[in-house]
């Protein structure tokens, strides 16, 4: 008799801990040895944002928010930029897409135009469009309205490969042609684009129909056009990524995991919106591991991060940018300097606490 550690929880899909060792422990151990995977240059089991073969990076992501519409944003919103930004973070210029929808019987069409206008909103946003995809409908009551998977491709750029030659000018060992979880070296800074929490908190306020005192509204938005900007106009950046289920806590265990360094932020340099940083105090969340749908840590060589947060400081999605920290070899894992002078350990999230979040 199994018990229930044979069942599938919600945590199984929250971004932390518990859902990395189920990808890890089933998915990945009954497809990384099939036969041409190893044509892959970034394959299934580096667990990145995306995976490339040759020139092209591949993605599928699938959504199942709760609520569909949520403050800022509904489950349109978030397929597009979800599948868009984990391309671009790899370095690579999203240019075609794949749309599978998921419809329950009963679910109202003027709803389903509303997001798919919003698809097309983000579409045109990030500069690509959907050629195929599928469309089924399941029976009334089994679903929750809809559920949809966006699958995308990317190619390399001029950008990706011109930031690379400058991250080579200063890591004279550097060999990579993607930007990987695993590029961190020890001086590089991390840069956070923007306010944390904002998307999980939105998300929280339309589940329990809490009001915080203020409108509190998701991020989400793509990113690519910012990255390819940031990377072919200064340069010098080793890793992305977006710190969506589990929060930044989770971003930055995972760079500090694959690229066997430690990690030190300082928490007065992270930026959290102060409406945001009073409701997680009243719920009783830490902000750093609630997800984001807009935002991007980046890893950049010291040399280049003033300049990249300057850039970044002068575009919409970036105005709020910080460096809020560095790449150290003194300890293993993520660790923070807190306002009050102490040390305090990020250890990685069970899961992001706000459930059904993209």
């Amino acid at each position: 008799m199994k018990g229930n550690n044979d069942q599938v929880t919600m945590l199984h899909g929250a971004g932390g801990t518990v859902m990395h060792d189920l990808v890890k422990n089933y998915i990945v151990k009954y497809f990384k040895d099939i036969d041409n995977v190893d044509k892959a240059e970034v394959p299934l089991q580096a667990l990145d944002d995306a995976a490339a073969i040759g020139d092209i990076v591949l993605k599928s992501d699938s959504h199942a928010v709760k609520p569909l519409f949520f403050p800022g944003g509904n489950i349109g919103h978030i397929a597009i930029s979800g599948t868009v930004n984990d391309i671009a973070a790899l370095g690579a210029e999203p240019y075609a897409l794949a749309c599978g929808v998921i419809l329950e019987e009963g679910f109202a069409l003027s709803d389903f135009e509303k997001i798919l206008i919003s698809m097309r909103k983000m579409c045109t946003q990030a500069r690509v469009g959907i050629i195929t995809g599928d469309t089924k409908v399941v029976e009334r009551g089994t679903l929750g309205g809809c559920v949809m998977n966006v699958s995308g491709i990317g190619r390399r750029t001029e950008a990706l490969e011109s930031n690379l030659k400058i991250v080579r000018q200063f890591q004279k060992d550097f060999s990579q042609r993607w930007l990987l979880d695993s590029n961190l070296r020890v001086g590089n800074k991390i840069i956070l684009s923007g306010t944390i929490g904002d998307h999980g908190i939105a998300i929280l306020s339309a589940q329990q129909g809490l009001k915080f005192g203020s409108k509190i509204e998701s991020d989400v938005r793509p990113l690519n056009i910012l990255i390819q900007k940031l990377l072919g106009k200064i340069g010098g950046i080793v890793s992305i990524k977006d710190p969506t289920r589990g929060g930044l806590a989770e971003c930055l265990n995972e760079f500090s995991e694959k690229s066997k360094v430690g990690i030190l932020i300082h928490e007065d340099k992270v930026p959290i919106r102060e409406d945001v940083k009073a409701a997680c105090e009243m719920l009783g969340l830490d902000p750093l591991e609630i997800g984001n749908e807009g935002k991007i840590a980046i890893g950049v060589v010291e040399e280049k991060a003033d300049q990249l947060l300057q850039l970044l400081r002068s575009t919409n999605e970036g105005k709020n940018s910080e460096i809020i920290g560095e790449v150290t070899e003194e300890f293993n894992g993520v660790g923070m300097k807190t306002t009050v002078g102490g040390n305090r350990i990020i250890a990685r999230p069970v899961g992001d606490p706000v459930p059904r979040i993209c």
